[in-house]
């Protein structure tokens, strides 16, 4: 058995969730008439929603609004999301390669284990609400040797847990930026992920 270990973020790297999020946005707008700009931040998908929710919002209405969120999301924002090209491949081939897939996410864990029950996903460990220090932190945890991420933080985060930081610039952030962040390996797509993976640790 490897001990290799892979995290994926989860947002615009393993799923496109942009719609469903859009939508749940646009519904708390319509309920409590926040004003969020829902364009900014469903373009790059990844910090908390407590700050999210704290540029457009007084601090003492965020937690509430963060749980009206998190409540509406089942029902609001599972059934749109689709898999990123190349997804479901890249997951099996740590499987293939006898590695274990962790799945470390700023989504509240709930709702995240609901896309990857939706959506048939392999992985062996899921950690959600995790952003920054909260990612290394559990990327040192559970010994990971990669991280494939879609955000500047996932860089970071990679990094500074001593792991690989693979970047794919499918959730908005460009190449370029994510490279500046750390990225160890850029792909263009999770298309490429089985064949880095193969090359580097079969």
């Amino acid at each position: 058995m490897s001990d290799l270990v892979v995290g994926f973020d989860l947002d615009m790297t393993l799923v496109d969730s942009r719609a469903g999020i859009a939508a749940l946005l646009h519904r708390l707008n319509d309920e409590s008439a926040y004003g969020i700009d829902v364009d900014s931040p469903v373009s790059a998908l990844g910090p908390p929603l407590d700050v999210v929710f704290g540029a457009y919002l007084p601090p003492e209405k965020v937690a509430s609004a963060v749980d009206r969120f998190r409540t509406l999301y089942p029902e609001v924002a599972i059934e749109p999301a689709v898999l990123l090209p190349g997804a479901r491949e890249a997951m099996e081939a740590v499987r293939g390669l006898g590695g274990r897939i962790l799945v470390l996410t700023g989504k509240y864990e709930p709702n995240a284990l609901l896309h990857l029950q939706h959506l048939d996903l392999p992985y062996d460990r899921l950690i959600g609400t995790r952003w920054g220090e909260g990612k290394t932190e559990a990327l040192r945890e559970e010994d990971a040797d990669v991280y494939v991420g879609d955000h500047i933080g996932d860089m970071r985060s990679a990094k500074a847990a001593g792991a690989t930081a693979v970047g794919v610039p499918t959730g908005g952030i460009s190449a370029q930026e994510l490279r500046e962040a750390g990225a160890d390996v850029l792909l263009g797509s999770l298309t490429e992920l089985p064949g880095w993976l193969s090359a580097t640790f079969a």
